[in-house]
């Protein structure tokens, strides 16, 4: 067929304004943190993170949180130093980030998880829309974390510390993983020395309702457990599972935690999910990173719980045995 003259002159006003009229897809900045004896700039774990999500999210922004000036700070800020001032340097790092001024999706893994919630409870300006933790101790830890690297001067200096008595003052002000450490043996001791996850999991005697109220908001929480997990100790503690004083593994919806809701996680309700990852500790594959984690939880231009399509859950929200 051969196209009138008249029409054929409109064509080039009529391409452009197709190519115009196509909406960009947007996806929310992703924040990362990372665990212990790791670095927010290493290429094998924070970069292979970055790159694949934004090979699946072209044009997506990732920001990676370093503490410190620089990379060798950032590791043994991993390991020594005072949690909650850390916390509160990535709250005015975040919030210096034009980037992420209306909010965003962050990941956290291991410890790093647990200091993305204190973000989150703390300060959340800009906001979290969705918060993923892989292995991270919510419930605390009752030993303290192996070294994933056996010949990490800094992690090994870490255990020796500790040695010195985890609830000391001196342990408390310096060594990052005595400040979730849960000793079941010594559960009064905990409440009253350890100077970070009694507060940040609203345990004290006083509630703080700011974090019950900046923790419900989150479009969804998504708690990641490693099936094989040897090294946080227990396992379970990625789903806030922790030892009663009679060293036996309590469930989060057995616990006061939960059922006072001293953290917003019940009203949190469909939107708190529990999953698993296989293998050891941060051993996450990419299959699972990209199909159970991006797709389903960052992919969607919509951030809003009630617009998000995100798959059922197949399992009941409590599971009794991992």
């Amino acid at each position: 067929m051969i196209l009138p003259l008249a029409l054929l002159s409109l064509i080039p006003l009529i391409l452009p304004l197709a190519v115009v009229s196509a909406e960009p897809v947007y996806y929310k900045p992703v924040v990362l943190w990372h665990g212990m004896g790791d670095d927010c700039c290493n290429p094998q774990s924070m970069g292979r993170v970055t790159e694949l999500i934004q090979k699946v999210l072209p044009g997506v922004f990732v920001h990676s949180v370093q503490v410190g000036e620089t990379r060798q700070d950032d590791h043994e800020a991993g390991f020594f130093g005072r949690v909650n001032d850390q916390v509160e340097q990535v709250c005015e790092q975040l919030a210096g980030i034009p980037e992420l001024a209306d909010g965003f999706n962050a990941i956290g893994f291991s410890q790093g998880g647990l200091f993305l919630r204190a973000y989150v409870q703390r300060c959340n300006r800009p906001a979290v829309h969705r918060l993923i933790t892989f292995g991270s101790p919510h419930g605390g830890v009752a030993d303290i974390p192996n070294c994933m690297n056996p010949v990490d001067l800094t992690c090994r200096l870490m255990r020796s510390a500790v040695r010195f008595g985890v609830y000391t003052d001196y342990v408390q002000h310096r060594v990052v993983q005595a400040q979730y450490y849960k000793d079941p043996r010594n559960l009064q001791g905990y409440l009253d020395h350890n100077v970070f996850l009694p507060d940040i999991n609203n345990e004290l005697g006083v509630k703080n309702e700011t974090y019950r109220d900046n923790l419900s908001q989150l479009d969804y929480f998504i708690m990641v457990r490693f099936a094989d997990d040897s090294m946080v100790k227990p396992s379970e503690t990625a789903w806030f599972w922790a030892y009663d004083e009679n060293e036996d593994l309590i469930p989060l919806d057995k616990q006061d935690m939960f059922r006072e809701d001293w953290l917003g996680l019940q009203r949190l309700g469909a939107r708190l999910r529990f999953l698993v990852s296989p293998g050891q500790h941060m051993e996450i594959s990419d299959d699972f990173l990209e199909n159970e984690i991006i797709h389903p939880y960052l992919a969607s231009p919509e951030t809003s719980a009630k617009h998000a399509s995100i798959p059922a859950i197949s399992a009941p929200r409590f599971i009794s045995q991992p």
